[in-house]
């Protein structure tokens, strides 16, 4: 009867290596990680919410499951926003999902050094860094970074 166990235990074990064998088997490629929108949402005094809409390509066989993003919003020098979402989503093996965050600023800390540099009509430097924490089992952390620039006077109404 112990023989039986023993011979049981090994042959579950030599089971599970292989299982974790196949698991490196494909290359795996970094998913791609870009902004698409930023939609303002509450637009108070001392408190402004903005729905970042971030897009995710897996050009991978397998299901990426994303368990948080931490980000930052600069915009020139200035430290807008700076926050951590937990997720808890997945997109499917060569697919592309979207995915809303919402971020909290307070600019009426900022507002001198803002209206200094909108005030010039030159464009202004922006940048989103982010940081995703993927996999359940494996993890692998997806690192973003996005520039850009606004114009002043296209953000003044018509």
């Amino acid at each position: 009867m112990r023989a039986l166990a023993r011979l049981l235990t090994l042959g579950l074990l030599l089971a599970w290596l292989a299982g974790c064998a196949s698991w490196g088997g494909a290359a795996w490629r970094e998913p791609q990680v870009h902004l698409l929108q930023v939609e303002p949402v509450k637009l108070r005094l001392h408190q402004q919410a903005f729905v970042l809409h971030l897009q995710v390509d897996n050009p991978n066989d397998g299901r990426l499951f994303i368990r948080n993003l931490a980000y930052s919003v600069k915009l020139g020098d200035l430290l807008l926003a700076e926050d951590q979402a937990s997720l808890w989503r997945s997109v499917g093996g060569h697919a592309r999902r979207t995915f809303k965050i919402t971020a909290y600023t307070n600019l009426w800390q900022h507002l001198k050094p803002l209206a200094k540099l909108l005030k010039g009509g030159q464009p202004v430097q922006y940048q989103l860094r982010g940081e995703l924490a993927t996999g359940l089992i494996v993890h692998r952390d997806l690192h973003m970074t996005q520039r850009g620039e606004i114009i002043p006077g296209d953000l003044q109404p018509e």
